[in-house]
């Protein structure tokens, strides 16, 4: 049992339990950040609950993709035909592609150290959070939640996962980034045409263009709803321990770091 006091105070909270959703610290692996920025810029950021940073980089990624036909080349490129994908990709914003595409992986793994460390900091001091908060339009709480269950949903439909853990902004950006794909790149028609034997039509219907950014986002979402659900679970057993802690542990029993209570 640990119970360290700063009689300094807090620099460093844990958590924060807002409307829209739980902000919390823990140990990430750099490497696997940095991997989902590889798969698509500011997934890393997401993960790593810097929102304003992995919208941006996302958005910039899309736009600047679409500028120079960047799936389409890739598309041409898996097929062997190389020509073809030379004459997609528009030479005049290629410079402005890699040099942001580098700084995602590099900024989110440097980042998911320095956050590391924050963690690390914030446990010894015992950092506090919230657990409970409620508004006019919304009320959030911290309680354990089942992994298994963010998993499948977020199979079904991107997002829902989020909306599982009350992560209402994230949710809401992925829906709206999954109805844009959809539409734009005809899946949903691809599949009609799929079920019904066509699968010439089913081909050409599809834009490849939009097609390639569905794998990213529909496993990113899968990913992000399974570990978040597992982190808010040990932050709620660790708010029951402080809890316990603080209202049964007797008044003045101060312990020191590495001390146990037989």
């Amino acid at each position: 049992m640990e119970n360290f006091r700063n009689p300094i105070g807090n620099r460093r909270y844990k958590a924060h339990v807002s409307l829209l959703g739980t902000t919390q610290l823990h140990k990430r692996n750099p490497y696997t950040i940095s991997a989902w920025s590889m798969a698509f810029p500011g997934f890393g950021h997401l993960l790593l609950n810097k929102y304003l940073r992995g919208y941006a980089l996302i958005l910039w990624e899309v736009f600047i993709n679409q500028k120079i036909h960047l799936n389409s080349a890739l598309v041409y490129s898996f097929n062997g035909q190389f020509q073809m994908a030379r004459e997609q990709l528009d030479p005049r914003f290629m410079a402005l592609y890699i040099p942001v595409y580098l700084f995602a992986i590099w900024d989110s793994y440097r980042t998911a150290v320095d956050m590391n460390k924050v963690y690390l900091l914030a446990q010894r001091e015992n950092g506090p959070y919230n657990q409970f908060n409620i508004g006019s339009l919304e009320v959030n709480y911290l309680d354990k939640r089942k992994p298994w269950l963010a998993f499948v949903w977020s199979m079904g439909i991107p997002s829902v996962g989020q909306l599982y853990l009350h992560r209402i902004v994230l949710a809401v950006f992925i829906l709206i980034s999954t109805i844009i794909i959809v539409s734009q790149s005809n899946i949903v028609l691809a599949i009609h045409h799929l079920i019904l034997g066509d699968i010439d039509s089913s081909s050409k219907v599809l834009d490849m263009q939009w097609v390639l950014y569905m794998p990213s986002f529909y496993f990113f979402t899968i990913y992000d709803a399974y570990a978040n659900t597992i982190e808010n679970n040990k932050l709620f057993d660790d708010s029951l321990k402080q809890y316990l802690l603080q209202q049964y542990q007797p008044e003045g029993t101060i312990l020191a770091i590495g001390e146990q209570v037989e």
